[in-house]
């Protein structure tokens, strides 16, 4: 699995920390950005990850700021984006079972490390569920951005 992975100013340490990890776990990962602490905008970075994901070149991508919530607004913008702002594990496992998410979105400032380790194996472990939820996928899909 290839993963891309960004974050502005407001999320670089939580996503170094989610790097490591997604590398002890032999999945290999594209770091958009931003790479300093410097003030950058969040909706460049999501745009990067989001393009990756939208045309195949990574199966998955994460995007993490301060909140999130800047982040999930931008990527689910993107056409072929499911953006999910997660804060728990039961909502990263719910993304992918019933909304086949693939884009988590994190705010470094509302998590530990810790559970923002637990949140993306949830959401790395869950498979989409299909059935009922397929359809429904497919109506959100089907709304034009």
């Amino acid at each position: 699995m290839k993963i891309s992975i960004g974050s502005d100013h407001g999320g670089i340490h939580l996503k170094e920390v989610l790097k490591r990890h997604l590398s002890e776990r032999e999945i290999e990962v594209d770091d958009v950005g931003t790479y300093t602490e410097e003030s950058c905008d969040y909706p460049d970075i999501a745009i990067q990850v989001c393009r990756k994901v939208a045309d195949g070149s990574s199966e998955r991508g994460i995007l993490v700021c301060g909140t999130g919530i800047g982040m999930s607004l931008a990527a689910n913008k993107m056409k072929g984006i499911r953006a999910a702002l997660c804060g728990d594990v039961f909502s990263a496992t719910m993304s992918r079972e019933h909304n086949n998410a693939n884009v988590l979105c994190l705010g470094e400032r509302v998590l530990g490390p810790g559970l923002a380790t637990l949140i993306l194996d949830a959401w790395l472990d869950t498979e989409f569920a299909g059935g009922r939820h397929e359809r429904r996928v497919d109506k959100i899909m089907a709304i034009e951005k």
